[in-house]
């Protein structure tokens, strides 16, 4: 597996830097015979340092995890082990999952993904207009301008074609709040996402219907 590893604010030396190639290779080659690629990013803000770990695995699959510690070296152990641990809890799943790729070759829909700047949304910019007003479910001012939200960045993407329980693994994985993804069971869109209350929520607009074909 190719390992990049960076340093923000620190120099990683290369005993640390062995020491993450090292630990991070053992941990992955566990569950995957042929992992892709990682970053791990080493920073260091005021007392405290930070390890960010991202790795692209399998098709689909990312593994990031994130921890801080006093020291770089049990800020690094504390993210590998999430990394491991979440690796332990979905080893079945895991392996059914790269039986299921290799044997069917499933279409993955093609999407664009955007980040929009959250503070383009303050209602601040809009005190002292006058007569503002909607317009096709978008906010438009006094002079007719639409409120269209601010894209700082856009990328490619995949939705692909998952049960519930592989998409939730997934999310679980990749550290994420939530994911969309296509249900196997009837191929329409679903997302799943955690809950304040540590649970994990799941949303079907179809109502199990299957999607209707022509």
């Amino acid at each position: 597996m190719h390992i990049i590893v960076k340093g923000k604010q620190l120099d990683v030396g290369e005993s640390l830097r062995t020491h993450v190639e090292t630990t991070l290779t053992g941990l992955v080659e566990k569950y995957f015979s042929s992992p892709l690629e990682a970053t791990v990013v080493l920073s260091r803000e005021a007392h405290l340092y930070k390890a960010d770990i991202q790795a692209h695995v399998g098709r689909g699959i990312l593994l990031q995890a994130y921890a801080e510690a006093t020291e770089p070296y049990p800020a690094f152990d504390e993210a590998a082990e999430r990394v491991a641990k979440r690796l332990r809890r979905y080893k079945r799943r895991l392996r059914d999952h790269h039986q299921r790729v290799h044997g069917e070759a499933e279409a993955a829909v093609p999407a664009r993904k955007y980040i929009i700047n959250a503070d383009a949304h303050d209602d601040e910019a809009d005190e002292g207009g006058q007569g503002a007003g909607s317009h096709n479910g978008h906010a438009v001012n006094g002079n007719g301008a639409d409120h269209h939200p601010m894209i700082i960045a856009e990328m490619q993407t995949n939705i692909d074609m998952l049960t519930v329980s592989e998409a939730v693994m997934r999310m679980d994985l990749a550290d994420l709040p939530a994911l969309l993804f296509r249900n196997r069971a009837h191929g329409h869109l679903n997302m799943v996402y955690r809950r304040p209350d540590g649970n994990v929520g799941w949303v079907d607009p179809s109502d199990g219907k299957p999607t209707a074909t022509h």
